[in-house]
């Protein structure tokens, strides 16, 4: 029985890391994505292509 809630602890745990990175992953993303459109909109070229390529490497 303690091998059981030892698994069922450790899926748990492993559960709520993968809800955290998603979360991490998804405020991240969301940051550049504003970023980027106020680069865009400032006409910064040098930020714009910094920003897009950081974005590629998130998604990567």
């Amino acid at each position: 029985m303690d091998k059981m809630k030892v698994t069922y602890e450790v899926m748990l745990g492993l559960a709520a890391e993968m809800v955290l990175d998603e979360a991490v992953f998804k405020y991240r993303s969301d940051k550049l994505y504003l970023a980027i459109d106020n680069a865009l909109a400032a006409g910064d070229k040098d930020t714009f292509r910094r920003l897009t390529e950081e974005l590629k490497t998130l998604h990567a």
